[in-house]
């Protein structure tokens, strides 16, 4: 009887403990060990770059840490509160276009030699996400960005393209207790660096990012109805100077939108440049 007990008692644990039932990390940290370890920020500290061979290495643990975003179920993704939920679709697409990435490195330039059509980065379902085959486009604009939803502009900062054009992958997890804050920095990170936005020649010139999304800095989320007024909001990240602060506050600039850098984010060396894709 009693043997029977303690294997019943074992079988109990094991069951609890099965990856199908164990409850979903919220600290995302297989990823972000990963991140930590792979991830280069510049010394500016405005952008970062990625270790993708020292990443192939580590493959496997990126491999585990996707199959825990792909366990998760969409009746349990329905229970975790907003944090959690936007958290878990950054981090899911960041993760994501890195194993994209390395399923072909070293030999691309940019992730968008996988092609435009056929093999398309963002539009080509390569992966299982609560429940159904997804692609890079249906975490962004099906799910982050879908209206009525999080109504967050600020993912623009966070979600990365692996683009050296991009907002700067960030170094750690995106995590609900600190996302406000995370999104926040990657803002103003981002509005910081001069190579990606700065005031040149009497005219702010933006990154085109600004353009693409215009419609979610116009959508009055967060208060913000155009382009204009969110920059105007963190005008002193975009310049060193107070007359080209208050100027950019009061709007007396005309915008321009810079070109866009798709050479491969990579901290191996320089890669060619391409065109944007959309």
């Amino acid at each position: 009887m009693k043997r029977a007990l303690v294997l019943c008692g074992l079988l109990l644990v094991a069951f609890a403990s099965s990856p199908a039932l164990a409850q979903f990390d919220h600290t995302h940290s297989d990823w972000n060990r990963l991140l930590s370890r792979h991830v280069v920020t510049a010394e500016d500290g405005y952008a970062t770059r990625v270790r993708y061979r020292a990443f192939a290495k580590d493959r496997a643990a990126l491999h585990g840490y996707l199959a825990a975003l792909s366990r998760a179920s969409e009746s349990e993704f329905s229970t975790w509160s907003r944090p959690e939920r936007l958290a878990f679709l950054i981090n899911a697409y960041n993760a994501f276009t890195i194993e994209k990435v390395l399923s072909r490195y070293p030999d691309l330039l940019s992730i968008r030699d996988f092609g435009s059509v056929f093999g398309n980065p963002w539009k080509d379902r390569f992966f299982t996400l609560l429940g159904r085959m997804q692609n890079l486009d249906g975490i962004e604009h099906g799910m982050i960005r879908a209206p009525g939803v999080f109504d967050e502009p600020r993912i623009h900062f966070a979600v990365n393209c692996a683009a050296t054009g991009c907002p700067a992958l960030r170094e750690e997890a995106y995590v609900a207790a600190r996302l406000d804050a995370q999104l926040e920095a990657q803002t103003v990170r981002f509005l910081s660096d001069r190579s990606r936005n700065r005031i040149e020649r009497g005219v702010l010139r933006i990154s085109r990012i600004f353009d693409w999304y215009r419609e979610d800095f116009s959508a009055g989320n967060r208060g913000w109805h155009a382009t204009a007024g969110f920059v105007a909001q963190y005008a002193r990240y975009l310049s060193d100077t107070e007359p080209e602060r208050q100027s950019i506050r009061e709007s007396r600039y005309a915008i321009e939108f810079l070109d866009y850098d798709w050479r491969l984010n990579d901290a191996e060396g320089e890669h060619g440049r391409q065109e944007p894709h959309r």
